[in-house]
């Protein structure tokens, strides 16, 4: 495919991309959740990942069925980043990206970065944010995200370990006030993390990824990403 093309392709493929502030915010276990879930649902599900990653890998083909790609701007150009989306997404429903450590990590600056793969491929963010110590605080933390690079569409906000109802409404007021969308949250789940290894949740026990995919359905408005 010639360079136009592979563009106006990913522009129409239904896609989201699933990162974070930080590394252990939770953006793993809530990518492999949402793989999982609109796997269940019955649709065909392509997973990637940012980065030379080969372990959430493993972990993304178990739950979709299909073979996880990486996606590197370090070792690869963005060229080959596009191509390889668009081969391995094209007969897909949706696709799902998880990010890998901060946003704008790279190796130089945000060279190598999730942010950079976002741009290479024009796709949606959405940011996965670890609300467990605050709430109105989020405000500045998420505006500064939002408004740092013109050319990285922060479309959507998940918060994880939400400590009540009350805390939830808090942090909508935040997303409110930044008019950025809510998306939903997880809520603190004891389960959730002692079945967390480093990486994130561990699939291998049915139980706590049942939980998972039923808080998701509970508490995140999903059928939203699919309209990216």
């Amino acid at each position: 495919m010639m360079e136009g093309d592979i563009r106006e392709a990913t522009v129409k493929m239904r896609t989201f991309l699933i990162a974070a502030p930080t590394s252990g915010a939770g953006k793993t276990t809530i990518a492999r959740g949402l793989m999982a879930l609109l796997t269940q649902e019955g649709y065909r599900v392509q997973p990637f990942k940012c980065g030379p990653d080969y372990i959430d890998t493993k972990f993304h083909t178990a739950v979709c069925g299909r073979p996880s790609v990486n996606l590197d701007t370090f070792m690869a150009t963005p060229e080959h980043v596009r191509e390889l989306f668009v081969r391995y997404g094209q007969d897909a429903d949706v696709c799902v990206v998880e990010g890998m450590m901060g946003l704008f990590d790279g190796y130089d600056r945000d060279k190598g970065s999730t942010a950079e793969i976002a741009r290479v491929l024009d796709i949606p963010v959405v940011l996965v944010v670890d609300a467990k110590s605050a709430a109105y605080s989020m405000a500045p933390l998420l505006s500064g995200f939002i408004h740092f690079n013109k050319d990285v569409r922060i479309v959507g906000v998940i918060f994880n370990k939400v400590g009540s109802e009350r805390h939830y409404q808090m942090l909508q007021q935040v997303c409110d006030d930044l008019n950025v969308e809510c998306l939903g949250y997880l809520p603190k789940s004891t389960s959730l993390e002692q079945g967390s290894r480093y990486l994130g949740l561990d699939f291998s026990k049915t139980a706590e990824s049942r939980e998972l995919v039923n808080l998701l359905k509970e508490n995140v408005r999903w059928e939203r990403l699919l309209e990216r």
